[in-house]
């Protein structure tokens, strides 16, 4: 992990996001610029909490951990999003661990300085709110499409949201063999029914193995998995 300060840089990230005037002027000078590498951790689940980070680049993977060692990936974050903000809120130690999945820059914010300047501060607190009650929201109507929805459609949606990397560039419609395991923890199957629900997608067109790679062949049909045509 790499830590400086750029008040031009913070400045400009901060106004691409639209959260200046979500700040306290007083906290400003205490908020540092932060890059981790593929595989580093911003935080570790059961750690004391001490920073607060908005995520500007990059794409962080969240996990959790049971009792047994058994590792559940939970969800994949892309910029903007605030890690630390439930933990600031309870007062509670990390309930989850957050590693980066690509070169990440973060605006890490000290919860001393949070709590000393943004705690009176009404535009701050109405944006914890809303980013708090997105997360929920969010996490809500995931829940409800892997419970209503058949293990066909939960890949196409998966396959359909990692798609394009977190700069937005085009599709790339492919997922490394390696991060089969991944996928199946977020959509809520095993690996070994994730990979027969694959091999009958590879079977009707839809999808292929390629050097390593699950690489989507038709992107509409995918699609329509999600977004299926109404009848009539």
């Amino acid at each position: 992990m790499k830590e400086w300060k750029d008040p031009e840089a913070m400045n400009g990230y901060l106004r691409r996001y639209r959260i200046e005037s979500a700040l306290p002027e007083e906290l400003l000078p205490h908020l540092a610029l932060r890059k981790y590498e593929p595989g580093e951790r911003l935080c570790s689940q059961g750690d004391k909490p001490d920073h607060l980070y908005l995520l500007v680049e990059g794409k962080l993977r969240v996990s959790t951990s049971s009792a047994e060692g058994r590792t559940l990936v939970l969800t994949f974050h892309q910029p903007p999003e605030l890690i630390g903000e439930i933990e600031f809120a309870r007062g509670a130690d990390y309930l989850n661990t957050v590693e980066a999945v690509t070169p990440v820059v973060a605006i890490s914010a000290p919860y001393r300085y949070l709590s000393a300047f943004a705690l009176d501060h009404p535009p701050f607190l109405r944006w914890l709110l809303d980013v708090i009650s997105r997360k929920f929201w969010t996490k809500s109507e995931s829940l409800s499409f892997n419970l209503m929805h058949p293990v066909e459609t939960r890949l196409a949606g998966y396959l359909l949201s990692r798609a394009a990397d977190c700069s937005g560039t085009p599709f790339q419609g492919r997922l490394r063999s390696a991060e089969l395991k991944d996928a199946a923890n977020a959509i809520g199957t095993s690996y070994r029914h994730l990979n027969r629900v694959i091999g009958r997608l590879c079977a009707e067109g839809l999808l292929e193995r390629v050097g390593g790679h699950i690489v989507v062949k038709d992107r509409r049909r995918l699609q329509e998995l999600v977004d299926p045509m109404p009848s009539g």
